[in-house]
């Protein structure tokens, strides 16, 4: 039977629950974790732990024992009847008013999982025309207010796409909804640098230390199937999924010989895991 870790409890997931009043729920007020499940096992639970803390960190929440959350993850993952999927490692502020202040409880911690899905093998993107802040406040960090990601993916998908594409203020490509992109030019491997306002990807960060890549900008009109080589999405679910056409155009090659290098290498990478 799967459990659900819900501040220091594991429950049933019928009856784990939060506060009305969660901070989380109100406004938004967390930042959250999806990590891979991968032969029974977290796979870079480490690193996500690090993102995870700095994120809470920008958003002044606890700080939070990251023993208490390798626990948590432990007892999940023994009770579960599957080994393939995802977890999802959610702390909230905790308890606060019907409003943007804090009443500086406690964090709630909540650690969910759920089984793998089949997947397409290539991605279809739509290019968004809601651009990212990339000087905004929550820059960098991993919150739980994905709002604007929910809208923009809802809008690739009315137009046959699985996943979103941002621009930012600059005019330069930014992320997807939920994934990081790369793009190949020349016979070279870039993907956009932080600075852009992109999530600093736990699977993005394997691929430029491990397997290669560059950071560069690329003005967001020129992310187009007729104007780049190559391009594939990265996140801890989708791995590395090649770009097969960009706003109903195919691109060059699905998947080009730079992209099937990462995705052997990062399969790799996966099957014999990552600590730090």
């Amino acid at each position: 039977m799967t459990h659900v870790y819900c501040n220091g409890d594991l429950l049933a997931p019928e009856d784990a629950r939060i506060s009305t009043f969660d901070h989380g729920l109100v406004v938004g007020d967390g930042a959250f974790e999806t990590v891979l499940l991968h032969e029974g096992s977290a796979f870079a639970l480490e690193r996500h732990l690090t993102r995870l803390t700095r994120s809470l960190a920008g958003l002044g929440i606890g700080p939070v024992d990251l023993d208490v959350l390798r626990e948590g993850v432990a007892r999940v993952l023994a009770s579960l009847d599957y080994r393939e999927g995802r977890i999802r490692i959610t702390v909230t502020a905790g308890r606060g008013p019907l409003g943007s202040g804090r009443y500086g409880d406690a964090p709630s911690i909540v650690i969910a999982t759920s089984a793998a899905v089949d997947h397409d093998p290539l991605a279809k993107v739509r290019t968004v025309p809601w651009p990212r802040n990339e000087r905004g406040a929550l820059v960098g960090l991993k919150t739980i207010s994905y709002a604007e990601n929910a809208v923009a993916l809802a809008y690739a998908g009315e137009r046959d796409a699985d996943e979103a594409i941002f621009g930012n203020l600059a005019g330069n490509l930014c992320e997807g909804s939920g994934s990081n992109v790369f793009f190949v030019l020349e016979g070279k491997l870039y993907t956009p640098p932080l600075s852009a306002g992109c999530l600093a990807g736990i699977t993005r960060g394997l691929v430029l230390e491990r397997l290669g890549g560059t950071e560069r900008d690329l003005p967001f009109n020129r992310f187009r199937a007729e104007l780049i080589d190559e391009a594939f999405l990265t996140s801890a679910i989708r791995g590395v999924q090649p770009i097969e056409w960009i706003d109903g155009d195919e691109t060059k090659q699905s998947p080009g010989p730079i992209t099937r290098a990462i995705m052997a290498g990062f399969a790799e990478l996966r099957e014999h895991g990552v600590r730090n």
